[in-house]
């Protein structure tokens, strides 16, 4: 058993340890001042988000980028609220050709659909997806029209973090999303790329037609980033890139309690086992194995069945490669503060992870007041 867990230890040491490599390979781009040429759609799904429209109608307002080079098109998938209300207000204010759209249920994936039809109605060549319940830095539109005049792209990956809402919960979901981001950036710096974030994603319109958008995975209720990633992924590698860029960091909102934590940790990993990319498969198989049998190791030790030192330098292993991955993203998203929880987190996370990934096995999960199966 001893044998066992060091070979899976030093097998997760060896990947999060090229994560942490791939991380730095992916240099901050800094802006330069350039005049601005692309010409973008933001495309914003939304179902009952009046709480949480007005921070992102606001940034909107406060995009540095000229309003004649972008639009925006929210679609509204059937909200109960006063969310198309607050949007139609808006769009008298922003004076471009922004526009709101009702949402065309054609599939078992309503956020699916609903980016399908504004690429449909988008004039623009690039498109950029984001949330209902984010915030935009000023600077958004900027950091992509210099990266893209500097580069050969098609799909671009971009930051994605939480806001600062004080409590440990927060500070948990801070930390795992820390790592998420790491391993999505050290991925790319890889050149393999397994991650994104749809809160933050970019891409050719014409590139998103010529690999058939969504099709093949409309069944699937999430994963409109993934997926979509992985079809790119085959017909152009070379053109996939992440934006590393402090300005174009979007804000998102953590989770309220934990009820809501776990139906969206579950919501992510119910896509996991629909993932074409082996080398996903192979990081999230490392990932889980290691969670699990640290807690093993530690029901081991009670029973007498392993040294409590050998356990001991296992674990510090883990957590310390972990923490070092965890600690580059939370000074790029300049958050160090909050590595002051690591310690508990990191005792806590085993259990959470494996947890997760057991019940994604037989649950369906809710979302927006749908439940969806996986």
């Amino acid at each position: 058993m001893t044998i066992t867990f060091i070979i899976v230890i030093l097998l997760y040491l060896f990947l999060i340890g090229s994560f942490v490599l791939g991380f730095d390979k992916i240099k901050v781009f800094r802006l330069d001042d350039c005049t601005p040429k692309t010409k973008f759609t933001v495309v914003i799904p939304f179902r009952n988000e009046a709480e949480h429209l007005p921070e992102l109608l606001d940034s909107i307002l406060k995009l540095n980028y000229p309003k004649d080079l972008f639009e925006i098109i929210f679609v509204d998938d059937a909200s109960e609220d006063d969310s198309v209300a607050q949007i139609m207000k808006f769009l008298t204010s922003i004076q471009n050709d922004s526009k709101l759209l009702n949402n065309v249920r054609v599939s078992h994936s309503p956020k699916k659909d609903a980016i399908t039809l504004a690429i449909q109605h988008a004039k623009s060549k690039w498109i950029i997806t984001t949330d209902a319940d984010c915030v935009l830095p000023k600077y958004w539109l900027d950091s992509y029209d210099e990266f893209i005049q500097k580069n050969s792209v098609k799909l671009i990956a971009g930051p994605v973090t939480y806001s600062h809402n004080k409590g440990i919960l927060n500070a948990f979901q801070s930390l795992d999303f820390f790592s998420l981001i790491g391993a999505t950036i050290g991925g790319f710096g890889l050149n393999k790329p397994f991650l994104c974030n749809g809160a933050n994603l970019a891409y050719q319109k014409d590139f998103f037609e010529s690999v058939n958008g969504f099709e093949g995975n409309t069944t699937i209720a999430s994963g409109d980033d993934i997926f979509l990633l992985e079809k790119a992924l085959k017909r152009d590698k070379n053109a996939i890139q992440y934006l590393k860029c402090e300005q174009a960091v979007v804000t998102t909102k953590p989770q309220d309690s934990l009820k809501l934590l776990l139906a969206q940790r579950l919501r992510w990993a119910s896509k996991t086992s629909n993932y074409s990319n082996n080398f996903a498969k192979l990081v999230g198989l490392a990932v889980l194995l290691a969670n699990a049998l640290i807690i093993i190791g530690f029901v081991f030790v009670l029973m007498g069945l392993l040294k409590a030192k050998a356990f001991a330098y296992l674990f510090f292993i883990k957590i310390a490669i972990d923490f070092l991955l965890i600690y580059k993203t939370s000074q790029f998203f300049n958050k160090e503060n909050l590595l002051k929880h690591y310690t508990w987190s990191c005792l806590l996370y085993p259990f959470f992870s494996v947890y997760i990934a057991f019940i994604s096995v037989f649950m369906t999960y809710k979302w927006k007041g749908r439940t969806f199966k996986k």
